[in-house]
C-alpha cells in the first residue's frame, strides 16, 4: 500500500489516451460487458494446456504463499491450465510495465494492481470485469467482505476481484501505557483523545531529551484519506468518483485542514515524532519503543508482534470527532483479467484462478501466511484461520472494525485517475504545515490547485 507515487503519477498524466482508447467498452466496468466473459465451455473447447501469465508484486513470505497457492491450483488442473506467476517489481513498476504491454499488444492474462490504480485500470478498457463473469455463471459474490467489495465496485458492478486487502489500525505500546498509569484497554477513540494521551505518553530523560513520543506515523497521505473517511467526508467529488469521474478533490475542506493541523500541532509541540515520509522509519520508531501510539495497516501486525520487545496492542482507527459515522477504507490490491489479445480459454482460466484464490480455504491460507485481511467472510470460520487469530488476538480489532463499518461512498474511497499525485500533494501540505510556512488550510488549498491541471488532463485523455 505504501509506495512511491512518482512512477504512476507520470504514467497517468502522459500518453494515456492511447491506452484508454485502444478498445471500446463501458466506462464503469472497463470492458464491453457480459459478452466479454466467456462461458465455462471455453476451456473444454481449447486444445492442449491453457497458459495464464500472472503478473504480481508480492515479495518474501507473501510471494512464497502466493506461489504455493498457484501450485495447488495448477496441480488440480494439470493438463488443462497452467498459471505462471511472474514478479514485476513494485506496484508502481508493475503498472508502468502494464501500460507498455498494452501499447505492445502483449498484456498478461491476469494482473495484480494496487488499490489506487483502480481508476486507471477501468479507464484502460483492457479488462473484463469480474462482475461479467459472475453474471455469466450466476456466481454469488455475497461472501466477499462488503467494504472490500464496495471499494472495487462501480455503479454496483464489481470491476476486479479483491485479493490482498488490508485496513488501518491504531497500534499501541501497552507497556508504555501502563508505565504512564494509563489503561491500554481504554485506547483513544478520537483525535482529541489521541492528542491528550500523546502528551501523557511522551517521556523525557534527565537532560530534557525526548526518549519516547506519545504518537508517531509516517507523513503519508493515506492516513488523511482514512481520517476523512472516518468522518464520513468525501475525498473527491461525484460520490468519490463513483457516480462519475472525479473532477475535483475535497481534501482542502475544513475537515481536511482540521486533520492536518492536528497532526502538525502534535509534532510542533513535541508530542509526536516526525520521521518523514519513509514508512520504514516510522515503523522502526514504533518497534524500537520510541513511539507509544502509531498508525499503520494490518499488514504489519505479525511483524510488529514478533519484533517488538513490548506488548503490542491494537485499537480501531480513530475518528476525527465523537459522532463520526464513517469508517476505514481498505487498501491492498485486486486481480484484473485482460480482454483484448487473449483467448476465451485464457480469460476463463484466469477467472477460475480468481475464484480459487478467493474461496474460504485459500483466503484463510493467504491470511495466515501473509497477514492480509481475508476478502472472503467465511475464511474467518476456517479452523486454521481461527487458530491464527487466537495466536494474534490483536487482529480481531481489524475484523470488528471492518464489520462495524457501513459501506458508503465515503468508505469506498476515492476513484481518481491521479490519486498518487493527490497523496503526494497532501504529504507536501503536511510538511509545510509542520514547518510553519503555511497554515493547513492554505497548504491544502495550494495542493488542490496544483493538482487540478493533472486531473483535467487525465479526464480529458480518457474521455
Amino acid at each position: 500500500m505504501k509506495k512511491s507515487a512518482r512512477a504512476l503519477a507520470a504514467l497517468l498524466v502522459s500518453g494515456l489516451a492511447l491506452t484508454a482508447c485502444s478498445s471500446g467498452g463501458s466506462g464503469g466496468g472497463g470492458a464491453s460487458g457480459d459478452a466479454a466473459a466467456p462461458a465455462a465451455s471455453a476451456l473444454d473447447q481449447a486444445s492442449g494446456v491453457t497458459t495464464v501469465e500472472f503478473w504480481h508484486s508480492m515479495t518474501g513470505k507473501n510471494a512464497e504463499t502466493l506461489t504455493a497457492l498457484v501450485s495447488q491450483f495448477n496441480a488440480a488442473h494439470q493438463g488443462r491450465i497452467e498459471v505462471k506467476p511472474v514478479f514485476q517489481g513494485t506496484y508502481d513498476d508493475l503498472i508502468a510495465k502494464y501500460k507498455a504491454s498494452v501499447q505492445q499488444k502483449a498484456t498478461p492474462a491476469l494482473v495484480q494492481v494496487y488499490d489506487i490504480g483502480t481508476r486507471f485500470m477501468i479507464d484502460s478498457r483492457q479488462t473484463v470485469p469480474a462482475q461479467a463473469f459472475a453474471d455469466k455463471d450466476g456466481y454469488p459474490l455475497d461472501d466477499l467482505q462488503p467494504n472490500i467489495r464496495n471499494y472495487y465496485s462501480v455503479d454496483g458492478k464489481l470491476a476486479s476481484m479483491p485479493f490482498n486487502s488490508s485496513v488501518p489500525l491504531l497500534y499501541l505500546n501497552d507497556d508504555a501505557f501502563k508505565e504512564a498509569g494509563l489503561d491500554p484497554a481504554k485506547p483513544p477513540t478520537t483525535l482529541a483523545e489521541l492528542g491528550d494521551l500523546a502528551k501523557q505518553l511522551t517521556k523525557k530523560d534527565g537532560s530534557g531529551q525526548t526518549v519516547r513520543y506519545g504518537f508517531g506515523a509516517a507523513v503519508y497521505g493515506w492516513f488523511v484519506e482514512e481520517l476523512m473517511a472516518e468522518s464520513g467526508s468525501l475525498y473527491c467529488d461525484n460520490g468519490n468518483g463513483r457516480t462519475g469521474k472525479a473532477a475535483k478533490v475535497g481534501f482542502d475542506t475544513a475537515k481536511g485542514a482540521e486533520i492536518v493541523q492536528w497532526w502538525a500541532d502534535l509534532i510542533k509541540n513535541g508530542y509526536a515524532a516526525n520521521t518523514g515520509r519513509q514508512t520504514t522509519d516510522a515503523q522502526a520508531a514504533f518497534k524500537a519503543g520510541t513511539v507509544a501510539m502509531h498508525l499503520e495497516s494490518t499488514g504489519v501486525l505479525r511483524g510488529y508482534t514478533e519484533a517488538a520487545k513490548f506488548t503490542v496492542g491494537t485499537a480501531p482507527f480513530p475518528k476525527t470527532a465523537t459522532g463520526d459515522q464513517g469508517g476505514p477504507i481498505i487498501g491492498g490490491a485486486s486481480l484484473w483479467i485482460s480482454g483484448p489479445g487473449h483467448s476465451d480459454a485464457q480469460k476463463r482460466a484466469s477467472w477460475e484462478l480468481e475464484k480459487f484464490l478467493t474461496a474460504p480455504e485459500q483466503q484463510a491460507a493467504w491470511h495466515v501466511g501473509t497477514g492480509y485481511f481475508p476478502v472472503n467472510t467465511k475464511s474467518l470460520d476456517v479452523p486454521t484461520d481461527k487458530e491464527w487469530v487466537a495466536k494474534y488476538p490483536q487482529f480481531q480489532t481489524a475484523v470488528d472494525q471492518l464489520a462495524a463499518t457501513k459501506p458508503t461512498p465515503a468508505t469506498a474511497g476515492c476513484l481518481l485517475g491521479v490519486m498518487p499525485q493527490a497523496r503526494k500533494g497532501v504529504e507536501t501540505a503536511i510538511e509545510q504545515t509542520v514547518s510553519g510556512s503555511k497554515t493547513a488550510q492554505q497548504a491544502l488549498a495550494d495542493a488542490a490547485k496544483e493538482l487540478q491541471p493533472a486531473i483535467d488532463s487525465y479526464n480529458s485523455s480518457v474521455g
